[in-house]
């Protein structure tokens, strides 16, 4: 990712500093700054807070987080503890999990001494597995791209409406969702992203910030506009990220995703579904009822961040203190909505049929 001309990953390790870089996502778009994260309590409150939020970013810190924990104390008890605290930071994305079980298989066996710097090794391993398995995804959509576009009348651009961010912010880099958006625009394709808003935390101002800086057209749209957008032509193809995905193919994503793919049924509109193999949690065999839905805090929809006339970042309560707010953070797509999974090993049907051709790709090629 470039950010003013520079490049970056959203997740770094200073060995100098003997810490984990971030960007502080809560500050964007409004402003640019980068964190160093020293220690446990720091990588927890990162990840809660939302200062780093994406399955596959959250991962990949989470990783790192362990590393440095492990460097205060590596003991059998400390394994049991770091790795608990961690996991009880975000509930639904099932990254976090598999990332934390990547790096304690690694280190379990090991004697405490060695710990520290196999766990970071496995961090540094990660984080550039994610990098790879986003580029793949951005080839894998950038086929179906292609093919849509050859439907388009020649000169007018191909219009995507996304949901959320599942950009580079929400990965080491590339993104899931918009990695095929990056590689069609770098390859000269024409191509415009309707951006949904995202309530309550206005993520669509993270793919807004992220698309500017790649150069992308896009446009901003409030979040129930998306329907009748389709209604009237204007959206070629739906494609969004997932926090966890179901062996039947049931998609759990940001709030607001299920209505999108409904619209889009509706409407004869492809639902695409951008995701790592490890964001699939093959133990569920459904969605609906069995992901953990995270109920985030009210505040959230109470109150809004944004930018005032003298460029000062400052927060105002949106409705009367009288009255509650509930905050469910994601909701389940069903696989029958969705047109197609775009994983780094290729594009399988959200079934229970495509999983399994997946499940069993993945085991042929181990």
């Amino acid at each position: 990712m470039k950010i003013n001309g520079k490049q970056y990953r959203s997740v770094w390790f200073d060995g100098s500093a003997n810490a984990i870089g971030i960007f502080d996502q809560t500050l964007l778009p409004h402003r640019f700054e980068t964190l160093a994260l020293t220690n446990l309590d720091q990588v927890c409150h990162a990840i809660v807070s939302m200062q780093v939020r994406g399955a596959p970013l959250i991962g990949a810190v989470a990783a790192y987080g362990y590393a440095i924990a492990l460097q205060r104390d590596a003991s059998d008890a400390a394994l049991q503890s770091i790795y608990s605290r961690l996991f009880d930071t975000r509930p639904t994305a099932v990254n976090l999990r598999w990332a934390l079980d990547r790096v304690n298989a690694a280190v379990i066996a090991l004697p405490p001494a060695q710990r520290a710097a196999q766990a970071l090794a496995t961090a540094h391993v990660l984080a550039d597995e994610d990098v790879a398995v986003c580029s793949a995804i951005g080839d894998h959509g950038l086929d179906i791209i292609r093919s849509l576009v050859m439907r388009k009348p020649r000169g007018q651009p191909l219009n995507i409406l996304t949901h959320c961010n599942a950009g580079w912010l929400a990965t080491v880099d590339w993104g899931t969702a918009l990695a095929p958006i990056y590689k069609a625009h770098d390859a000269g394709i024409a191509v415009h992203v309707w951006v949904d808003e995202t309530r309550p935390r206005v993520q669509g101002g993270l793919t807004a910030f992220e698309l500017a800086q790649h150069g992308v057209p896009h446009t901003v749209i409030v979040d129930n506009a998306g329907g009748h957008l389709m209604q009237h032509g204007l959206v070629d193809m739906c494609i969004v990220g997932t926090d966890r995905t179901t062996a039947n193919g049931d998609v759990c994503n940001k709030i607001g995703t299920y209505l999108k793919a409904l619209a889009a049924h509706d409407n004869g509109v492809p639902f695409y579904v951008a995701l790592p193999v490890s964001t699939i949690d093959w133990t569920l065999p459904r969605g609906v009822g069995a992901i953990p839905i995270e109920e985030r805090d009210p505040v959230e929809i109470s109150h809004i961040s944004g930018v005032d006339d003298n460029g000062d970042i400052t927060r105002v309560r949106l409705y009367g203190t009288e009255s509650r707010c509930a905050n469910h953070a994601f909701d389940v797509t069903p696989a029958r909505l969705v047109t197609s999974l775009i994983t780094e090993a290729g594009v399988f049907d959200a079934s229970v049929e495509g999983l399994a051709a997946l499940k069993t790709q993945l085991e042929q090629a181990a």
